[in-house]
């Protein structure tokens, strides 16, 4: 009897190949779809990411707002809402005593300032409020360090003592903190130092997801 080979059963070639294609195509599709969905759902989180951003700035303009509205006539920043005062309304040249104008500046400050951003309208979105003091490019790195610091706790301390109440100060304890600058943030205008302008103290706020909102940034565009 003749042998019979594949190639004399030329109808059951393009069964094989058929069933090979269908299979490749059906992969296909199911990438497709995976792709899709990826895409989409890479899309939405960065939606979702810009939404979040979007929140916090809105929170940020808000407060900005209401300091403005408040301090008509202070120095604030319209990016960060940072408030700066000359270090001369505080304190003496080379000193950190809190002199009594400056004690009576706080009486008059604090309490506005803390009850817009403790109170219920910001409250949950502020993580710290900051003193920050600063000092010019005169006298060692250390010494104008420390002077700065001690500057900011002098501050501090007044605020939270014992003799001055003002609204929401049991809750100032959570939030506030003091930094001394020395000289690393100076004020330059026209390519020259401002010692008078450097010699300064800061109030400042940070909200709660600063950080989140910076990695957000990020994530979206490394040139956002």
């Amino acid at each position: 009897m003749k042998k019979r080979h594949i190639e004399d059963f030329p109808e059951e070639k393009p069964s094989f190949w058929m069933s090979y294609a269908d299979a490749m195509a059906g992969l296909l599709f199911v990438f497709i779809l995976v792709l899709l969905y990826t895409v989409y759902d890479y899309r939405t989180e960065l939606q979702r990411k810009q939404g979040e951003i979007d929140r916090m700035l809105g929170i940020r303009t808000e407060i900005i707002q209401a300091l403005k509205e408040e301090f008509e006539d202070l120095d604030i920043d319209e990016q960060t809402g940072a408030i700066r005062f000359p270090g001369g309304i505080f304190f003496a040249f080379d000193s950190y005593k809190l002199t009594e104008e400056g004690k009576e500046y706080l009486r008059q400050f604090i309490p506005k300032y803390v009850q817009i951003l403790l109170g219920p309208e910001f409250r949950d979105y502020i993580a710290q409020i900051i003193i920050e003091g600063h000092t010019d490019d005169e006298g060692g790195y250390l010494y104008n360090l420390e002077l700065s610091q001690n500057r900011t706790l002098e501050a501090a301390k007044y605020i939270l003592g014992e003799n001055f109440d003002f609204p929401y100060k049991d809750l100032l304890h959570k939030y506030l903190t003091a930094n001394g600058r020395s000289f690393s943030h100076l004020i330059v205008e026209n390519g020259v130092v401002n010692r008078p302008k450097s010699r300064r103290v800061e109030f400042k706020f940070r909200l709660r997801d600063e950080e989140m909102i910076r990695e957000l940034r990020e994530a979206i565009s490394p040139n956002y």
